[in-house]
């Protein structure tokens, strides 16, 4: 197994969906592999970045990330919205009331080849609804680990939250970032680019943001808990399965309220790790 150093160009941007992602990382100067499921959506990153995939900054890698040994996974297409796109027959069931799923089998995607393969990355984005361990579980095999990494938090279960972090400190971070999402899109950023270069950059929708020294906050594990607390009061009071999502009245005076102080609630949060 190689397990060399870093490698300061790479990010691997898994969950890849219409490539919102990874559009950004390329612009900034990075080479990305891309992880993408859903046939459909792995095809429309085909076209949209042929060039890339011949000039060798863009790879795909097409199939589902599951820690069987089978060639094949179930991988479940979400009939309304494809980012619910899922392997977890749990996330199938909580989504059946937004729309069904059509069951699909994809090839099954040995993660912790593809990191011997290609080498450690310096950024790791994982979104893979509900299968996200996996990914980490898999970097436990390595010596050297991404120098920033994050995920899509849980935000029905404060234990399963604490476990995340479990999980990444025991990979050796000890610095985090609690990020919101929804006001990701249309964001405008200004950053340095890998080569030194000035980036201007309009987030689109769909968009995970920025990475790196462009996130923050940077927090200890106690203090990102903390924030979490908060958030997870927002959820019981105005997320999935609270009183105020199952009326379309209390719905509305939610958003209304949102609007006027510029926010958005519950909303949904990125967990971004390093070690400092």
């Amino acid at each position: 197994m190689s397990d060399g150093a870093v490698l300061e160009d790479l990010i691997y941007d898994v969950g890849l969906h219409e490539g919102e992602d990874a559009a950004f990382y390329m612009a900034m100067g990075y080479r990305v592999v891309g992880f993408e499921a859903n046939p459909d959506l792995a095809a429309g990153c085909r076209a949209r970045f042929a060039a890339e995939l011949g000039s060798g900054q863009f790879s795909l890698v097409e199939g589902a990330i599951d820690a069987s040994l089978d060639e094949t996974v179930t991988f479940y297409r979400h009939s309304t919205d494809s980012v619910w796109g899922t392997t977890d027959e749990a996330w199938v069931r909580r989504n059946r009331a937004l729309g069904g799923s059509i069951p699909l089998q994809v090839p099954a995607v040995n993660f912790m080849a593809c990191l011997d393969d290609t080498g450690i990355p310096y950024y790791m984005k994982v979104d893979i609804e509900g299968a996200d361990g996996l990914c980490f579980d898999a970097l436990g095999a390595f010596s050297h680990r991404p120098v920033y990494v994050s995920l899509e938090s849980t935000k029905t279960d404060f234990n399963a939250l604490i476990a995340e972090f479990d999980a990444l400190e025991d990979l050796g971070y000890n610095r985090f970032a609690v990020v919101q999402q929804c006001g990701i899109e249309n964001r405008e950023l200004t950053a340095t680019g890998r080569d030194g270069r000035t980036v201007s950059y309009r987030f689109e929708s769909g968009s995970s943001g920025p990475f790196g020294l462009d996130v923050g906050p940077w927090m200890t594990r106690d203090q990102a808990l903390t924030r979490y607390r908060k958030i997870f009061r927002q959820y019981r009071c105005f997320g999935d399965g609270s009183l105020v999502q199952r009326s379309r009245a209390t719905r509305k005076l939610r958003d209304r309220w949102a609007m006027l102080r510029g926010t958005t609630l519950p909303g949904w949060y990125d967990t971004h790790a390093t070690r400092g």
